[in-house]
């Protein structure tokens, strides 16, 4: 099984809001597991950046100057 996340597990009480099933949720996930963190920027989050960038420049070239 492959689980990703952009929260750290210090984070998880955000999801779960009871501090007992986050600890419990954690730690069946993480017995036995590999964990890899990855620490780069988030592709997704820069491609919705250059996209709404985009957009804005866009819609001023098309709005008419006052």
């Amino acid at each position: 099984m492959l689980l990703t996340s952009n929260l750290a597990f210090s984070q998880w009480e955000r999801i779960f809001k009871d501090p007992m099933t986050t600890a419990a949720a954690i730690d069946r996930l993480v017995h036995h597991s590999v964990i890899l963190e990855l620490n780069v920027p988030s592709y997704r989050l820069e491609a919705s950046k250059r996209r709404q960038e985009a957009q804005s420049e866009a819609q001023a070239v098309h709005e008419p100057a006052p």
